[in-house]
């Protein structure tokens, strides 16, 4: 083994690790492997760059726009919603049509694409035949990677291996090519997920056969009667007169408020500025419990004792000033979404504005270049925002400024922990002081010791006096939370909280989203869309306390409450895919049939051989564009960035696996450990490998890799390369094992309710009729003689 052939084997391995650990977003390990094998030597600058130009690259993200474009003039919303009518109620026939509908689009579409498209309409059909989702989503999913078999546009893989075999310079696979075996192989593969598949599928949701076995089938889900109660305001509540928002019904105690009750009417999904008045009756969901913890704040004496803001100061701890700079990567950004706290070591007290100083709910204002924020941190924290591009005007200031123009003392409480406290012995981090009240602890007083800046951990001890920023009056508002009287007779059933204005449903992050990570909280997401979540279903799971500052995940289902008008507007977000077919937006019909001559004129030429694809695909998708089929952004928004620049990034390792002899290493492997037995025993390796490496690896970035193996196998073995590379083409786009090994499989696991185990149930032995087919038919159809 050459120095060459170990760092490129060094720099492989290390990728497969990042990529499976996803530790590292995978465009990001695409790119350091292409700085690598770069800078080691093992391809040159210009063949390391040479990913980005690639035909492979180029037809990818041209795909992806002419995919879109027919997504948004409803030309697939079309042939979907007419093919499925024939389904009839029939859960066999509703599997059949909905695989075959999603596998046609697919040969032409991308198949994420197919997946978002159809899925509002088959939860629709869930709704309208009493069919549980878990048992028609999964179908949905195979039946568009199934799809994307059949011709090469029909998933990357395919133009990969097609590119590959240019490259080597070998006859390329053409658009149709891939369409005997690859309709034999979704043939094969939905008549066992109609046949037997399905039996193996979960039996989540009680299929009720009535017009409203949706709406049961999410009370069952998500377990929202067993959550709800009723609520009412005594006429002396310190609540008469404050909106829900004041109220803090939802920060304090987690509740959702979906109806108030008022002189025998229920304002369904009411507004967070509805003012409570007395003898109102809310209908609320959620955990009780929250209840409790007023008994321990309760606990918390206010004492009327001075406050000095000398005493939030200490030799090792200051008080500063800082302004936001113009430009800055903070600016329209809020204190949470930055994660301030965590991120710079520091506490915001007050935020200066146009000579106003704003000291209440910090935590979701939004910043504005120019912003003065007083912050207190430990020196060596204050001293590191000095060099950070984002701030400017780093000064000390003396105390006088702190009363004269912050008056920081008119925000501070002395606030004694009694020795009976359930506090005792939580940190400030479990108490959730800053949640519930909307305070942040600057300092605790032990005995005579201050202690400033008391981190989250820090464990509260018995007369503790914490020294605090907040309000007199949210104390206040806790002691009218407390006095709220709960009602467990005479509770609404959750049909009666829906109407023709208001609506109970799903949505999920659509597979162009950005917002994966993030909290609901960092999203605004109630103030936004004026919609609550009151459940998020992952990995077969519900989830429904401590919502907002739970990180959402691609593949999550968020049961949302609120106006059918807001779900409307909701739907049109690019971001979000909300489950019914009436939340979505409109299509572009009258553009549907120019969508559909552009897309003739691509395929046309490239049947004919009269222009290669990645031609045609670039003048089509620009046709596209100027026939408005859709727009600029939007086209900018239907191309898969991850996957165009994980294909460009892996591209030049793919080169330095050839060049440096460590494909052909790898090969020879192959060659000796199952070479005696036969080709058949061979290509039943590849398969193998390739199907089982799809589980964890990108499905574009393995077929990079085995690309070089396949094709130095088959030199050394003496038979034609076509069979093994149509073999790894077949085997990559069929990820049926794990949710994880596609995108379309983990779109549906939040709406279906699926776990891991449920994809290995129905996915492998897919997976094994799949292998099957290939290495029956794939020798006829692709001889292993050259």
């Amino acid at each position: 083994m050459t120095l060459q052939i170990a760092l490129v084997f060094s720099i492989l391995g290390v990728a497969i690790v990042l990529l499976v650990t996803e530790r590292i977003p995978m465009e990001v390990v695409a790119l350091l492997v292409l700085g690598s094998v770069a800078l080691t030597g093992l391809v040159s600058p210009a063949e390391a760059l040479s990913g980005f130009s690639n035909p492979a690259v180029v037809t990818v993200w041209a795909v992806f726009i002419l995919s879109g474009a027919l997504t948004r003039t409803g030309v697939g919303d079309i042939i979907g919603r007419y093919v499925l009518r024939l389904a009839g109620r029939r859960e066999l026939n509703i599997v059949l049509i909905i695989m075959l509908s999603a596998g046609v689009m697919s040969a032409f579409m991308n198949n994420v694409a197919v997946a978002a498209l159809m899925l509002p309409v088959v939860m629709d059909i869930t709704r309208q035949t009493g069919q549980p989702p878990s048992r028609l989503l999964m179908p949905l999913a195979y039946g568009s990677l199934l799809g994307g078999l059949t011709t090469m546009i029909g998933t990357p893989p395919n133009i990969l291996v097609s590119n590959a075999l240019r490259d080597s310079g070998l006859t390329p696979f053409k658009l149709f090519d891939y369409s005997p075996i690859g309709v034999v192989v979704m043939v094969a593969g939905v008549a066992f997920v109609a046949l037997i598949g399905r039996h193996l599928l979960p039996l989540r949701d009680v299929a009720i056969e009535s017009s409203t076995s949706g709406h049961l089938n999410l009370r069952e889900q998500y377990e929202l009667q067993e959550r709800m109660s009723v609520m009412r305001v005594p006429s002396d509540s310190v609540l008469v007169g404050k909106t829900l928002i004041e109220s803090r019904m939802g920060s304090a105690l987690g509740l959702h408020v979906l109806g108030i009750i008022r002189d025998g009417r229920t304002q369904l999904a009411p507004d967070p500025s509805a003012v409570l008045e007395a003898g109102d009756r809310l209908i609320v969901e959620g955990q009780l419990e929250r209840m409790n913890e007023l008994r321990s704040w309760r606990q918390l004496v206010l004492e009327e004792v001075p406050v000095s803001v000398e005493g939030l100061l200490s030799t090792d701890v200051d008080i500063a000033e800082i302004s936001l700079a113009t430009g800055s990567f903070f600016d329209g950004k809020t204190l949470d979404e930055i994660g301030f706290r965590n991120r710079f070591g520091v506490n915001v007290l007050a935020i200066l504005r146009e000579g106003r100083p704003r000291r209440s709910n910090l935590r979701d204002e939004v910043l504005k270049a120019n912003d003065t924020l007083l912050v207190q941190g430990r020196l060596e924290g204050l001293e590191a925002l000095k060099d950070i591009a984002d701030f400017t005007g780093f000064r000390a200031i003396p105390i006088s400024r702190l009363t004269d123009v912050y008056r920081l003392r008119e925000r501070l409480l002395a606030m004694r922990v009694t020795p009976v406290s359930v506090l005792i012995g939580k940190t400030l981090k479990e108490s959730r002081l800053g949640d519930a009240l909307g305070m942040s602890v600057l300092c605790i007083i032990r005995g005579e010791t201050p202690l400033p800046m008391p981190g989250p951990d820090e464990p509260l001890r018995a007369e503790d006096l914490l020294i605090v920023l907040g309000r007199l009056e949210d104390m206040l508002i806790l002691r009218g939370l407390e006095g709220l009287h709960t009602e467990q007779k005479d509770l609404p059933d959750i049909e009666e909280l829906e109407s023709a204005r208001v609506g109970l449903v799903e949505t999920v992050l659509s597979p162009r989203t950005t917002l994966a990570g993030k909290t609901l909280r960092q999203l605004h997401f109630r103030e936004k869309y004026g919609l609550s979540v009151l459940a998020i279903w992952r990995e077969g799971q519900a989830y429904r306390s401590n919502l907002r500052d739970m990180a959402i995940r691609f593949g999550d289902a968020l049961l949302l409450y609120g106006p059918r008008d807001k779900l409307s507007v909701l739907g049109r977000e690019p971001d979000y895919l909300v489950l019914t077919q009436e939340a979505q937006e409109s299509p572009r019909l009258e553009k549907a049939k120019m969508a559909m001559l552009i897309m003739a004129g691509v395929l046309l030429p490239v049947v004919l051989g009269l222009a290669p694809i990645y031609i045609v695909g670039v003048v089509g998708a620009a046709l596209m564009v100027l026939s408005r089929c859709l727009t600029m952004q939007e086209a900018y928004e239907f191309i898969e960035w991850k996957a165009v620049f994980l294909i460009a990034g892996m591209l030049p390792l793919g080169t330095a696996l050839d060049q440096t002899g460590a494909a052909k290493l790898l090969a020879e492997g192959v060659v000796t450990m199952v070479g005696p037995f036969g080709p058949l025993a061979v290509l039943a390796g590849i398969v193998a490998l390739t199907f089982l490496a799809t589980c964890f690896i990108p499905t574009a970035a393995l077929v990079v890799l085995m690309a070089p193996i396949a094709l130095s196998t088959s030199t050394n073995m003496g038979t034609s390369p076509h069979t093994l590379m149509m073999a790894i083409a077949m085997a990559a786009s069929a990820s049926f094992m794990t949710p994880i090994s596609h995108p379309a499989n983990i779109l549906v696991m939040g709406p279906g309710g699926y776990r891991f185990i449920d994809y290995l149930k129905v996915g492998l032995p897919l997976t094994l009729v799949v292998m099957a087919v290939l290495l029956i038919v794939l020798p006829y159809l692709w001889p292993f003689s050259p």
